[in-house]
């Protein structure tokens, strides 16, 4: 028997532990070019909500019934394909329960890092560090001495980039949530600034924290901490909309600045970034990120979750700003 986290209620806002249900399932006989994957970890995102979501998103949305889903890592424990053997490690959309039975379709790489623990594979050698480090590049375009901040900057994406900015010879300014993730930021992910975005005067603080202007917001909040930002932008600056970790719920939309007037008189240019969309980027950005940390370049924390009881209330969690670092769901 397989037990599966599935999607018992609809969610309004962020999802609750009271909308999800655990269930079990025999596991299917394998038909031709399908594998059987046992799951090792299981990843929790803040976009999990808005994949939960049927408003405006860019996934399919989850229905009632469903497993939920998520990237996970795990071993290849039976095969009817001939790409992925027995025994092969691999990460890939395998959702939130014990076993899946998958397609090649829905793996997305083969963890060939197995001198790191294979729970990067869902983190920093993941989703998470694909999004820093093609969001901060591609769209960010960063050049030594530029002021990079970042929101959400002890998070699983958010210090990644605060990290490779300052590798790339960046200033780096960090804005999170309590003073713990501040301490953090300076003395684990390095940031030549940080601070809570509770503090009173926000837009004030980040003019004192960049006194030259912000030249690449790296934005996973949208909301009253992204005003404050753009409030300070230098002439010809880039942001990166990576999440709107931030907001609840857009129905309806909140009350915010408009950005045209930034945008307009500081020349700058705004654009929503998605790790999806490069998929034939992952491979050599994994070797990127998996030298810089082999060489201590780049560090990390996990906020390890146990077991498949833990996953109904792992993304309420997450908005309550619990986890320090990736939170991933650990599985026997």
């Amino acid at each position: 028997m397989n037990r599966q986290v599935v999607l018992a209620t609809a969610s309004h806002g962020i999802p609750q532990a009271h909308n999800f249900q655990i269930v079990e399932q025999a596991v299917p006989e394998l038909a031709s070019d399908e594998i059987l994957v046992q799951n090792y970890f299981l990843s929790v995102e803040p976009a999990m909500r808005g994949w939960l979501s049927d408003k405006g998103n860019y996934s399919k949305p989850i229905r009632i019934g469903d497993v939920m889903r998520s990237i996970a890592v795990g071993r290849v424990a039976a095969s009817r394909c001939d790409q992925y053997p027995v025994g092969t490690i691999v990460t890939g959309w395998f959702g939130w329960q014990e076993t899946a039975v998958v397609t090649p379709t829905d793996v997305i790489r083969v963890v060939k890092e197995v001198d790191l623990p294979i729970s990067l594979s869902l983190g920093v050698l993941g989703l998470n560090g694909m999004a820093a480090y093609l969001g901060l590049s591609l769209v960010g375009m960063p050049v030594a001495g530029d002021t990079v901040v970042v929101s959400t900057a002890a998070g699983g994406v958010g210090s990644i980039v605060g990290q490779v900015a300052k590798l790339l010879g960046c200033r780096t300014v960090g804005i999170t949530g309590s003073e713990v993730k501040v301490r953090a930021c300076r003395d684990l992910y390095q940031y030549d600034e940080a601070f809570d975005y509770s503090l009173p005067e926000l837009a004030h603080r980040v003019a004192e924290a960049c006194p030259n202007g912000v030249n690449v917001y790296f934005d996973n909040t949208a909301g009253a901490i992204s005003d404050a930002v753009r409030a300070n932008l230098a002439i010809g600056a880039r942001i990166v909309v990576c999440g709107t970790a931030s907001v609840s719920s857009w129905d309806p939309p909140p009350a915010s600045s408009r950005v045209e007037r930034d945008l307009l008189t500081k020349r700058a240019r705004m654009q929503g970034f998605l790790a999806f969309d490069h998929r034939d980027r992952y491979e050599s950005t994994v070797e990127k990120l998996a030298a810089w940390v082999r060489e201590g370049k780049l560090v990390w924390q996990e906020d390890v979750l146990e077991g498949l009881e833990a996953c109904p209330d792992a993304i309420a969690g997450l908005y309550r700003g619990e986890n320090l670092g990736k939170r991933v769901i650990r599985l026997g």
